[in-house]
């Protein structure tokens, strides 16, 4: 069997425009619509931009996928070489990147406010589950319980070190390790809009992962980001209109480690179990670095600590959505 270790596509931009590298076409007036698409820590990334000057558009979208590629060199836990393989790896990162400790103070941070529904440290289990589904012949009930308990062992927010005057990052635990892929698509989006606003772009639509809209259309209208069906992703259940925001959506069905889809990427680090595969919700916040991660908490989050995890980490609504549609909606 085969395992999607890529993200499947669950929010859409409605009416946007067809995927090139970089495409240039008429928008409302003189402005016209730059887009780019390409990959962002394994998930589709696009950019989507209106200039009246090519040159300047196709400079400021080089300067983005250079801040794309120099975020992903600290991010990405399928490169080896990035920062945080080799924490990872060796169980400390001294000199760590200042992006590393921005992003994994804010991941700590929403440990402790969701206590513990939203763990960083949650890596040692995605192992055990991609291992156990990627073996072969493997048993369709999942992993042992007792080979859980064990990676379960060494899972726990409050074992990673954090030292920002030192520069210095380190577990307090062998066999630990971290992944930032809940927050790290948000964070990289947060960059890239920097990016194109100090080359003087002011309206756009930023997705490396997680989608972010800067200001309105060239003709005052809002962006439209459309909420796909968990089962079938090429159609819209639900459709928000957004300006000056991130959206950032966690479900079930981003990966599913087995063909019947009983088990998924978001593990419930309390119980070592894995959420749903056809629940999906979307985190609405003034930022990606908000948003994201936020949103994978939620999903786990128990129903009476939605509302008071989302307003304690600056989300603004969140979204729930099965095949059948929105089936809840939650308010800071």
């Amino acid at each position: 069997m085969s395992i999607p270790l890529t993200r499947r596509r669950f929010i859409t931009f409605v009416a946007a425009a067809a995927g090139l590298p970089l495409l240039l076409k008429e928008a409302s007036g003189e402005a016209k619509l730059a887009r780019w698409d390409g990959t962002s820590l394994g998930a589709p990334a696009s950019i989507q931009l209106f200039h009246s000057d090519e040159g300047q558009a196709r400079r400021a979208i080089d300067a983005a996928q250079a801040e794309l590629q120099r975020l992903e060199a600290i991010f990405s836990v399928y490169r080896a070489d990035s920062a945080i393989s080799a924490l990872n790896r060796d169980g400390v990162l001294e000199n760590a990147p200042d992006d590393f400790i921005a992003l994994l103070t804010r991941a700590l941070t929403l440990a402790k406010i969701s206590d513990g529904v939203y763990d960083p440290s949650v890596q040692p289990l995605w192992q055990l589950y991609f291992r156990h589904f990627t073996a072969a012949r493997p048993d369709p009930a999942g992993p042992s319980r007792q080979a859980i308990a064990a990676m379960l062992a060494k899972v726990d927010w409050r074992a990673v070190e954090v030292d920002a005057g030192r520069r210095r990052i380190a577990f307090a635990r062998p066999g630990m390790g971290l992944t930032l892929n809940g927050g790290g698509q948000g964070y990289i989006t947060d960059r890239v809009v920097d990016v194109l606003r100090a080359h003087g772009f002011d309206r756009m639509l930023v997705d490396m992962g997680e989608p972010r809209a800067v200001s309105v259309k060239p003709d005052g209208s809002a962006w439209r980001i459309g909420i796909s069906n968990p089962a079938d992703p090429s159609r819209t259940v639900a459709t928000l209109e957004v300006v000056d925001k991130c959206v950032a959506t966690s479900g079930g069905y981003g990966t599913l480690f087995d063909e019947a889809g009983a088990f998924t990427h978001l593990i419930d680090t309390r119980t070592g179990g894995t959420a749903p595969a056809l629940l999906g919700v979307s985190v609405l916040a003034d930022s990606g670095i908000i948003a994201d991660g936020l949103s994978a908490a939620m999903l786990l989050a128990p129903v009476k600590q939605r509302q008071r995890i989302l307003a304690a980490a600056g989300g603004q609504k969140a979204i729930y959505v099965t095949p059948a549609g929105v089936v809840a909606v939650v308010e800071a």
